[in-house]
């Protein structure tokens, strides 16, 4: 039985985040998740069970997704499930690549860091195609003043500061490799790497930042912020529609959660 790895580019929009959830009074929770494993049933006529290297929140997309599943046919060329469930998938998520893995590859585990992109259309308003996918600000932040706050996100940390209420992690401690701003023309990206996230952290992150500038605060100020691990002075939680998973890595150093 093979081992398949899938990439995976979704809309968030419609969706209520990535993992498969109960039912709720009889109301119907669509999720990637399971869209995605409707579609693996439809081709092998029994449950197969999709590992995500992570949670998306709802609303939140993904350019690439990372999410592995043990196939029950040796005989199906690894690239032709791309093919085979696009064409079972709803058009807001898309598989990308697909290739076969170790027997013991584990989407989640085996992952050592996350990418996230955030973007935000600044000053000109963005076209109506585009509001789904980014944040809308009326002014223009200090692309200079951003990075030398984003500065203070460096190595480990105690993110508790922008942990949502909810958040079940065992600790609130990540390992952050990088986080920096650059403009695209009037659109602002904000990356930010790490080992794991916690829940709505880089929304947190990228609000509270986002309103440290427009109050003419400095690193120092948001530096305060982060290390004092108090939920009530994040400033404020950015909207999901900006928010991307924009990458997953397997090549670099396995750090704990």
């Amino acid at each position: 039985m093979n081992n398949i790895l899938l990439t995976v580019s979704y809309d968030g929009t419609d969706f209520c985040g990535w993992q498969k959830q109960s039912y709720k009074s009889g109301e119907t929770v669509r999720t990637v998740q399971e869209e995605i494993e409707n579609a693996l049933f439809k081709m092998f006529r029994e449950h197969i069970s999709l590992h995500g290297s992570g949670r998306t929140d709802s609303g939140v997309h993904a350019r690439a997704q990372a999410a592995n599943f043990v196939s029950p046919v040796d005989s199906i060329p690894e690239k032709n499930y791309i093919r085979a469930l696009n064409g079972m998938l709803p058009s807001d998520i898309r598989i990308m690549d697909a290739c076969i893995m170790p027997k013991d590859f584990d989407s989640r585990f085996n992952a050592t860091s996350r990418v996230y992109r955030y973007f935000m259309h600044t000053v000109s308003v963005p076209e109506a195609r585009n509001t789904r996918y980014v944040w809308y600000l009326s002014h223009r932040p200090n692309e200079h003043t951003l990075n030398s706050m984003a500065k203070v996100l460096r190595g480990e940390l105690d993110c508790a500061t922008f942990a949502a209420a909810g958040d079940m992690s065992l600790s609130t401690c990540r390992y952050i490799d990088n986080a920096h701003f650059w403009y695209e023309g009037d659109v602002l990206v904000f990356e930010i790497e790490a080992n794991a996230f916690l829940w709505k952290m880089v929304r947190s992150i990228t609000g509270t930042l986002i309103q440290c500038e427009r109050k003419g605060k400095n690193a120092e100020y948001f530096a305060d912020i982060v290390h004092s691990k108090d939920r009530s002075k994040a400033l404020f939680t950015a909207p999901a529609t900006g928010l991307f998973l924009w990458q997953v890595r397997f090549d670099g150093v396995r750090r704990h959660i």
